[in-house]
């Protein structure tokens, strides 16, 4: 087959490549990271002699024509080796196949799978960062507001709910982690190594991983299809089903609230957050609540896939490695992260309520054996049966903790601690202040609790970790935008040599 004619070559440079390069951009499918591939096989050949310079004009048009013919509308994109080289025969002829010494499918496939499972993962991190900031943001604004928090479903402790929320945010923080660490991973390049142990084609295997914009290259040839890439979704599942219980536990810590009559925890009604029930007037459901919950088991449910896929079959099958499913895996995290940040922005706190229900219980009873053991040396075990005994005296009579009679409660400690005599150290008014939750709350000096000067300093550092994160995902994603625009600034140089 004849070279394309001068003109002919032009006009693709002129008025196709730059449209395309722009539309791929936005959809680095298959047959995108395919023509990336032959872009900078191409070069990198024409550069290093492994490709005759007469054949280079014909060899870069015929990669120009496909990738421009793929991005007009309806256009087939091609995702396979065996399905994307035909076009390139018929655009420029057999002898384009010269670009495929030393490559095989194996290692373009591998390699084309670890550029789209490193774009979902940028994108997952950008969701998990913009639900992680309403976290923070919701906890700075309650830092001060107490509210109960429960073990073993039963109300435990008086606690600020921004505290609380910092909790979860601790949480998501070591996903993001898990995201920077599996993400190094998997942006390596699989390009170069063939189908098991290498080529005697002397490759330049750094090279096509930079204008890739990977970070390095695979080391083991095997392990680069064979091993590395089944694994990759596996570990990419494993983040996705962290994310996922995180969220999980979180709103069905806020479905609990829905049990009572009186919640002091509430979505606001409307806009998609809640329903009215088709036979009960009174009832305002969750469906918010509900939706996101599911959309969360469905990303476990196909995360797991992925470990029964790769679980049993031999190196290098494709079972686990389907682009589709793995970005639908990834995706559905995004899409429950997604209705979580809708819950944070939607949630109505009453704290007046969650101070009653706090009151209205014995939330506060092992403060009273905290303050005995730390300021009158009471060892913990006789301070806490003295707070225990408290507790079932007022239960048995319906006395709330702030209400409870200092003499009976003077009483009580004489009986427990009989064996060391003595009399209740306590005041009455500081007895009454060590049963308030909001001095409960202030007054913890452990590292890390709810006081209002821990509360300040992990708020910083939330605040500086969701900066850190924005910035390395921005870093990453210029450093894949970099590469693939000086790629084309060098494919096009080769275009330019036909004119």
């Amino acid at each position: 087959m004849p070279p394309l004619p001068t003109f002919a070559l032009a006009l693709i440079l002129s008025v196709q490549i730059a449209p395309v390069l722009a539309a791929t951009t936005e959809r680095r499918d298959e047959f995108f990271w395919l023509g990336e591939m032959n872009k900078a096989t191409a070069v990198i050949n024409a550069d290093e002699g492994l490709l005759d310079k007469a054949m280079v004009p014909r060899v870069a048009g015929g990669i120009a024509k496909v990738l421009a013919d793929g991005s007009l509308p309806g256009a087939k994109r091609p995702s396979s080796v065996i399905t994307f080289e035909p076009l390139l025969i018929a655009a420029a002829g057999p002898e384009v196949t010269l670009l495929h010494a030393g490559r095989s499918s194996q290692d373009m496939h591998a390699t084309y799978r670890a550029a789209i499972l490193r774009d979902d993962l940028l994108n997952l991190a950008d969701q998990l960062n913009r639900t992680s900031a309403s976290l923070v943001r919701l906890a700075a604004k309650h830092r001060a507001t107490i509210v109960p928090n429960y073990t073993n479903g039963v109300a435990a402790q008086p606690n600020s709910f921004g505290h609380y929320l910092l909790g979860h945010a601790a949480g998501l923080e070591r996903d993001a982690q898990r995201i920077r660490e599996t993400y190094v991973r998997i942006d390596r390049s699989a390009m170069g190594t063939t189908v098991l142990n290498g080529t005697s084609w002397p490759l330049n295997r750094p090279r096509m991983a930079s204008y890739l914009g990977f970070a390095a290259i695979v080391d083991n040839a095997y392990d680069a299809a064979q091993i590395s890439s089944t694994e990759q979704p596996v570990e990419v599942g494993a983040v996705v089903t962290s994310i996922a219980l995180h969220a999980g536990n979180f709103i069905e810590d806020v479905m609990t609230q829905y049990a009572q009559p009186r919640p002091w925890i509430l979505l606001q009604e409307g806009g998609g957050n809640t329903y009215v029930s088709s036979a009960m007037p009174q009832k305002r459901n969750p469906g918010l609540l509900n939706a996101t919950r599911r959309d969360a088991s469905t990303a476990i449910t196909l995360a797991m896939g992925t470990i029964i896929q790769a679980h049993n079959i031999t190196p290098g099958m494709g079972d686990a490695k389907e682009v589709s499913a793995n970005s639908a895996m990834v995706n559905s995290a995004i899409v429950f992260l997604k209705g979580w940040d809708k819950i944070l922005n939607a949630l109505v706190i009453d704290p007046q309520r969650s101070l009653e229900e706090l009151n209205s219980d014995w939330t506060a009873s092992q403060e009273l054996a905290d303050v005995l053991m730390r300021k009158y040396k009471l060892p913990f075990r006789l301070g806490h049966h003295f707070a225990s005994e408290i507790v079932d005296y007022a239960k048995e009579h319906n006395i709330k903790p702030l209400d409870f009679p200092y003499d009976q409660a003077q009483r009580i400690y004489r009986d427990a601690v009989k064996d060391q005599g003595g009399e209740l150290p306590m005041s009455e008014q500081e007895f009454r202040s060590t049963l308030d939750p909001v001095a409960i709350v202030n007054n913890r000096a452990t590292t890390g609790g709810p006081q209002p000067v821990e509360m300040e300093r992990m708020l910083k550092g939330a605040r500086l970790s969701l900066s850190q994160q924005e910035d390395w995902i921005k870093e990453r994603r210029v450093r894949i935008d970099v590469a693939l625009t000086r790629l084309d600034s060098d494919f096009n140089r080769l275009l330019s040599t036909a004119r």
